[in-house]
């Protein structure tokens, strides 16, 4: 596959080598060129041509948050503004208008380099962006995420590659970017460092934090403790594997998030001087023990009763003297689950246990 450019407003970039799945291009690469950038209810001339001319600003929308409008007269406390969508006039107070950047900063990569960096712009091109299938998008130090509630192929072996040992602005904003960077960091400065995932519930931060950990196992693995090249050795096969267990005994279904972390959890990776992972813990806090019996309406306990009830064999719940699931009302609050989906997922967590050095007498509690 030939070499693909990526280009950030106001900076060349060397064309980056290497093939890129081609399904996970539209993930991953803004449209570039001539033409690319739209006004907001714009007309038949040229995106920039038509900024230039309407000087083009935004004004608060009660259904969209901020809409685009032209600027028609300016006074020294108040202007008119002509509306893009409807063409409705208005007079509001300028502190409430907010300048629009010109179009060829449509869809960027780095918010930072935004000429006009207010509430409006920032808005404007993470909801650009969100649409084009773009949900990473860094803000100056920052990577913003934004979940497409749905599976995106760019987080595959193929692109864990295209992410290594490359700079931040040598690849398109992702987690994998900013995962390379600390670790590149921490060889290089040798300092330790943090990675913090942030955001409301639903927001992405256990999948983003599973993706930091397969990023490290993948391209710190020792080659000692491979089986085969390109496979995790046991250590780093270790650290993947704790994650089902966490969500199992941790997580729960809630109104947001069918998969909600009721509980923080702070995990360091160590690693030699080499860069390779030698170690890990996790710490965990703040559990919400409470859920284990009480839960808000068209809530769930935690995942792993269900996985019991739903994905246990007979004779495992008659060796745990366990009854039918109606019985349980702490757990009969909540939507109900398809019992092949919980058998599913409690084999998981079993074989995850296994994989952790749990016994069959530590696991049945025998």
């Amino acid at each position: 596959m030939a070499a693909v450019t990526v280009s950030v407003p106001g900076r060349k970039v060397p064309p980056r080598p290497g093939p890129v799945p081609e399904a996970a291009q539209p993930f991953l690469f803004a449209p570039r060129g001539p033409g690319v950038g739209s006004v907001p209810g714009g007309s038949a001339m040229s995106p920039q041509v038509e900024w230039t001319a309407r000087r083009l600003v935004w004004v608060p929308s009660e259904l969209h948050g901020f809409e685009a409008a032209a600027l028609r007269d300016e006074g020294e406390e108040e202007a008119e503004v002509e509306l893009a969508e409807s063409g409705r006039r208005l007079r509001l107070p300028r502190d409430q208008i907010q300048r629009m950047n010109p179009p060829k900063f449509s869809k960027a990569e780095d918010m930072a380099e935004l000429t006009c960096l207010n509430e409006a712009s920032v808005l404007h091109n993470l909801r650009e962006r969100y649409y084009s299938g773009l949900i990473y998008t860094y803000s100056g130090l920052f990577c913003v995420v934004i979940n497409p509630y749905k599976q995106l192929p760019i987080y595959t072996e193929a692109i864990v590659e295209m992410y290594r040992g490359k700079k931040r602005h040598e690849v398109p904003p992702h987690v994998y970017a900013v995962t390379e960077g600390a670790y590149r960091s921490m060889l290089q400065d040798r300092e330790d460092q943090s990675i913090l995932c942030t955001g409301e519930s639903g927001a992405g931060k256990t999948e983003n934090t599973k993706k930091v950990i397969q990023y490290l196992a993948h391209v710190a693995s020792s080659p000692k403790g491979r089986k085969e090249p390109g496979v995790p050795g046991e250590l780093e096969r270790q650290l993947l594997q704790a994650n089902p267990i966490l969500e199992a005994f941790g997580n729960a279904k809630t109104v947001k998030n069918d998969n909600s972390s009721r509980f923080g959890k702070f995990i360091r990776i160590n690693f030699d001087v080499a860069g390779y992972i030698v170690g890990a813990n996790i710490e965990t806090y703040l559990l919400e023990k409470s859920r284990a019996i009480r839960q808000a309406k068209d809530e769930c306990s935690f995942h792993i009763f269900y996985q019991l009830l739903g994905g246990a064999g007979e004779q495992l719940k008659a060796d745990l003297l366990l009854e039918p699931f109606s019985h349980y009302r702490f757990l009969t609050n909540g939507p109900s689950s398809s019992p092949g989906q919980e058998r599913e997922l409690f084999q998981e967590t079993l074989e995850s246990l296994r994989v952790l050095g749990f016994t069959h007498e530590e696991i049945t509690c025998e």
